[in-house]
């Protein structure tokens, strides 16, 4: 399909389940759509290898499932997880709490076939963790929101559930207090799956006061009863992280801003927000939650150049018209290199990533 398209010069947009069109950019009208979500099995599965291969139509929630039954995940905690395709997941880029320990989905994924405008499919990976023969290509596939071709198959390699795991929560008066916490936790022995910060606007959306610092632990018994030991507060609230994951998908008639940071710039970015905010307090990632796009373009004014940030997800309004991307320039005269090498007429997802390609 790719390819007859293409051949007669028509434009395409691609998609899975369509459950992110608040993110990226809004794709320009296109002559053709194509969907990947009839690409919905599983291929291969070796839990005693820890890997496995799907098509790339198949929903997160039915594969997390299948997974679980092994107890095994991919734990890539991304939002929109209950109507997601694996596929939109990786051109989406899309990781979540868990993103401190487990990296993203470059981290996870160790093999891919996709399509190109050429008609072609392209092997990269394989089915074996190591696999270091040759360029990654897959690589290229992921977080380019469908912009170079149509991802066909994922191989990733899959990590064991924890025996058990538990959640604390610790309230401070002042963001400055909980980075201080947070650095004594992260020079620590202990290591936390996750480790989120919640400003008082987000924390009053959990029922919770102050800025809290909220993090999850997994193991044994032992090891999940020395963790609460050493670090205290309170238990997380049933429901706690899902809510987490899932909170930027409320503000899509708004705007959410990603904030990239060092953990040392991240208090100074909280101290520019009074809406709701949450921050990945291992890797210095924040969102920052706009009900009304107009308080996002006040923000972009106001304090847009001291930090690097991108528009997350937004109305459709704010999309067409706001600066989405703050791109590094040598970075995106890469990205617009490689996109001519796959798309040289620019048919393919015109305008996903942020407007900008």
């Amino acid at each position: 399909m790719l390819a007859d398209a293409a051949a007669n010069n028509r434009t395409i947009t691609l998609e899975g389940h369509g459950s992110k069109q608040a993110m990226g950019g809004p794709i320009a009208p296109a002559d053709l759509t194509i969907s990947t979500a009839g690409l919905n099995r599983i291929l291969k599965y070796e839990p005693a290898d820890l890997t496995i291969s799907v098509e790339a139509g198949l929903g997160f929630r039915e594969l997390s499932e299948t997974l679980a039954r092994h107890r095994q995940m991919i734990p890539l905690d991304p939002p929109y997880a209950d109507t997601a395709t694996v596929g939109g997941i990786l051109a989406a880029n899309s990781s979540g709490p868990r993103r401190r320990l487990h990296g993203t989905a470059r981290d996870l994924v160790i093999g891919m076939q996709f399509a190109t405008l050429e008609g072609k499919l392209v092997q990269a990976g394989g089915m074996v963790v190591k696999n270091v023969a040759g360029l990654d290509m897959g690589k290229l596939l992921i977080g380019s929101f469908g912009t170079l071709g149509a991802i066909a198959i994922a191989n990733f390699k899959l990590t064991p559930m924890p025996e058990r795991e538990e959640s604390s929560l610790l309230s401070f008066p002042t963001i400055a207090a909980a980075m201080e916490r947070r650095d004594l936790v992260l020079r620590g022995v202990i290591h936390p799956a996750a480790i989120d910060v919640l400003n008082p606007a987000m924390s009053a959306r959990f029922g919770l006061n102050d800025f809290v610092l909220a993090m999850q632990f997994g193991g044994d018994d032992a090891v999940v009863a020395r963790c609460l030991r050493e670090i205290g507060g309170e238990r997380a609230p049933d429901g706690f992280w899902s809510g987490v994951r899932e909170v930027t998908t409320q503000f899509t008639s708004g705007a959410v801003i990603r904030i990239s940071t060092k953990l040392t710039g991240m208090a100074q970015a909280f101290d520019t927000l009074s809406v709701p905010a949450i921050g990945r307090a291992g890797n210095g990632v924040s969102y920052a939650c706009f009900a009304q796009a107009a308080e996002a373009a006040a923000w972009i004014a106001a304090h847009g150049a001291k930090f690097r940030h991108v528009v997350e997800s937004a109305s459709p309004e704010f999309r067409r018209d706001a600066v989405l991307w703050q791109a590094a320039t040598s970075d995106f005269e890469m990205m617009k290199k490689i996109k001519n090498l796959f798309d040289p007429r620019h048919l393919l997802n015109r305008g996903r990533l942020f407007r900008a390609i």
